[in-house]
Parts: structure tokens; C-alpha cells; sequence
């Protein structure tokens, strides 16, 4: 379906890699490594409107399906809903990137994952100091809508 919502950071904060597949990768990517473990962190310098290393691309992304595009394959789900729900998660996604630019957040984290993990963290944090806008509760809806949705829809949770 090529949403590329598993490259571009939405789903998937970083992918692990295998230590057979990383001199050909270590070619294509940067490549982390902690505690002796390789991975590299999304978005995937890689995908741009789909994966420019396709045939090389790690076995974990090979081998990935969310649960949207495992809906579609056993046929639970037309393709017209998939198109459908991919599009109201970049609506969603595109609201909280407008509300975060609003609210002036300075969140570290490069993919979007790993800056909604961040940035509830701060929310929860900031939840007991009552000091939340109309806006944070805003926010803080607009996630657990995102949430819900990739959970039910994709089989992945944000948190």
C-alpha cells in the first residue's frame, strides 16, 4: 500500500538489525549501535514516496506487516477502508504537528513515535501542575485518538 508509515517514524521508532545483513547495510545507513546491538532509528534516510534500497532493505522491514496491511491480505478489510484509514492517520497526524508548532514544544526525537513517547511524557508531567490550555487538552485528545486508532487499526500503540 506504501504509506510508509513504517519507514517514516509514525509506527516504528527504530528497526534491529542482524548481524549477517549489516556490511551491505552498513553501506545504505547510518547504523547505531548499543550494547553490541545494531539497529538504525526511523524515519529511514531511505524512503522518500517509497524504499530506495527495496531489494537491500533489512530483514525485519522485509518481514514487517502491521495489522492494517495483514487485514487487507486475509481479505477482513477493502482496499477503499485501508486508503481510507491511512488518510485519517495523516489528518491526525498532520493536527498534532500543527498544535505542537503552536504550543512550542522542543522535543529531541527525530521520528514521530518516539516524539509522541516524548512528548506524552512531558503532558503527564505537566497533567499534576494543572498549567494545561485549551490547547494541551487539544493535544493530549488528538493523541489518544492516534493511539486508539493504531492500535485497533495497525496493531501498533504509540505508548
Amino acid at each position: 500500500m506504501s504509506c510508509g508509515f513504517c519507514c517514516d517514524g509514525t509506527l516504528i521508532g527504530y528497526v534491529q538489525l542482524d548481524r549477517e545483513e549489516l556490511p551491505v547495510l552498513r553501506e545504505l545507513m547510518n547504523i547505531e549501535d548499543a550494547n553490541g546491538k545494531e539497529f538504525f532509528l526511523q524515519p529511514c534516510d531511505n524512503y522518500c514516496d517509497g524504499c530506495s534500497i527495496y531489494s537491500k532493505r533489512p530483514k525485519q522491514c522485509a518481514n514487517f506487516k502491521c495489522g492494517l496491511l495483514k487485514s487487507l491480505e486475509q481479505k477482513e478489510l477493502d482496499f477503499d477502508l485501508a486508503i481510507e484509514m491511512i488518510n485519517v492517520v495523516k489528518q491526525k497526524k498532520i493536527a498534532i504537528e500543527k498544535k505542537l508548532a503552536t504550543l512550542q514544544f522542543e522535543l529531541q526525537s527525530q521520528s514521530f513515535h518516539f516524539k509522541m513517547v516524548e512528548l506524552k511524557k512531558l503532558l503527564q508531567k505537566n497533567k499534576s501542575e494543572s498549567s494545561l490550555t485549551q490547547n494541551h487538552i487539544e493535544l493530549i485528545s488528538d493523541l489518544e485518538q492516534l493511539d486508539s486508532l493504531l492500535s485497533k487499526k495497525f496493531g501498533i500503540s504509540l505508548y
